[in-house]
């Protein structure tokens, strides 16, 4: 892949299920860029909830797990690792169990200060050594990138989302059903757009995509446009390889 194309900051955000994660990551590939799943990150912190019998509706006890929890995540598009301690747990994070906590423990403010913190160390590093990377979450261009130089506020229709996460959990051995998908999508929508903390909410400079009739390769081809237009490819300071 190019190294180092991109320079600056990819901001992509929006609700649950509507394809972030898969255009983030080819699109930091393409660019030769680093790639950040902040999403992962919360996961992790639920995953180290729940391993320690915490109600994740207790803010003060989410907190303190929050605080001890060791949690790492690599940059790099192709190869994601995410760890809590020792343990490799992109997979565990991704179950159901994770999926129904998620919202309730992001929501706790300490928690996205502590995230917040990690997240914004990391970007700092990914730009420092490859010249740009690509975010995604539901607050990056409002509350982790505000100065992104270009974000993204990818939207779907509840039905497109539903379908795009039923056919993801099929492919990876995952039991759902498109009613369930649907409902789960939607109460996360409530949640994430209601919480005290960092709501999900579009940038004011943000541009919207809907990605409802958008397959993944339009969707890269809609955001390497705005990239071009905004001059934000070039050869990066770092030399670093992935």
């Amino acid at each position: 892949m190019v190294e180092g194309e991109l320079r600056g900051v990819i901001a992509l955000d929006g609700p649950s299920g509507n394809g972030k994660s898969t255009v983030a990551r080819r699109l930091a590939a393409a660019l030769g860029a680093g790639y950040l799943d902040t999403g992962a990150m919360y996961r992790t912190v639920t995953l180290a909830v729940l391993r320690a019998g915490a109600d994740p509706a207790d803010e003060a006890e989410v907190a303190r797990v929050a605080e001890r929890a060791a949690v790492r995540i690599s940059t790099d598009p192709v190869h994601q690792e995410v760890l809590l301690g020792e343990d490799n747990v992109g997979i565990e994070i991704r179950g159901q169990e994770v999926t129904l906590a998620v919202s309730a423990v992001s929501a706790v403010p300490r928690v996205r200060e502590l995230l917040k913190a990690q997240q914004q160390e990391l970007i700092a590093g990914a730009c420092e050594a490859h010249g740009g990377i690509v975010v995604e979450g539901r607050d990056i261009g409002t509350a982790i990138a505000p100065d992104a130089a270009l974000k993204i506020f990818l939207t779907a229709s509840s039905d497109a989302r539903a379908q795009r996460r039923t056919s993801q959990d099929a492919a990876e051995g995952r039991t759902s059903t498109l009613d369930a998908t649907k409902l789960d999508v939607e109460r996360r929508d409530r949640l994430d757009s209601s919480r005290a903390a960092s709501p999900l909410q579009p940038a004011d400079d943000a541009v919207w995509l809907d990605t409802t009739h958008l397959d993944i390769a339009g969707v890269l081809d809609r955001i390497l446009e705005l990239v071009d237009e905004r001059e934000l490819r070039g050869v990066a300071a770092g030399p670093g390889r992935w």
